[in-house]
């Protein structure tokens, strides 16, 4: 299954370090992470769940849910789940997705869906499309999928910066420049004509190029 930004997020029943769960349900009114990982007891992995877990009240701030997802069962989630707090300094306060029979991950295509079998026997490297991370919003459309490679630690600063962009513009007719940080100034979205734009700012904007309309960041 091909999924890209504006799909819906596939919904699913799993069972979880904190119970088990129906995912859309789960999500509710919230916006949502999703993180992957090949494998638990993996090292690169071991210190993302400590770095998600040191910013969980950044993203609690902003009205997302985390979770995370491995292909093996919930207990040995918990196993690594003591790992990650004596190797990293926090505990994991977020539920992890057991995905022994592999469903969840073939449903997002971090697996081919004719791969058989489940999780006993497979190895962080013939699972190693499974690290992804997909931000979804309380419609349950996808909005940002990015796929990291098994030797590069993922940036957890930069995926809640895009979720300030994401929000932000959700409700404003506003798109961010690169490298925007909250507060910013940002972009009148395209498809505002100018003369919509004079009726949502009216004091004007900065403009070096008729395409290129620059405000500050809506309050």
């Amino acid at each position: 299954m091909t999924l890209s930004i504006g799909s819906v997020a596939p919904d699913f029943e799993a069972d979880t370090t904190q119970g088990k769960i129906k995912f859309h349900d789960w999500i509710g009114t919230s916006w949502a992470v999703l993180f992957s990982h090949p494998k638990d007891f993996t090292p690169v992995c071991t210190t993302e769940l400590g770095a998600v877990a040191k910013l969980k009240p950044e993203f609690d701030k902003r009205n997302v849910k985390v979770i995370g997802i491995s292909v093996d069962p919930v207990d040995d989630h918990g196993r690594w789940a003591k790992d990650i707090e004596e190797t990293q300094g926090a505990a994991v306060n977020f539920p992890m997705i057991g995905d022994p029979d592999l469903k969840v991950a073939k449903a997002y295509g971090m697996l081919p869906a004719d791969t058989a079998g489940g999780s006993q026997g497979r190895t962080a490297a013939n699972n190693q499309t499974v690290r992804n991370v997909f931000v979804i919003g309380p419609d349950k459309a996808i909005k940002l999928i990015l796929v990291y490679p098994m030797t590069t630690g993922r940036n957890f600063d930069e995926i809640i910066r895009v979720i300030d962009s994401l929000q932000l513009t959700a409700g404003h007719r506003v798109a961010t420049p690169a490298d925007w940080k909250q507060g910013q100034d940002v972009i009148i979205a395209g498809s505002v004509s100018d003369d919509d734009a004079k009726k949502i700012y009216p004091g004007g904007w900065k403009a070096p190029k008729p395409y290129l309309r620059i405000v500050p960041q809506p309050k």
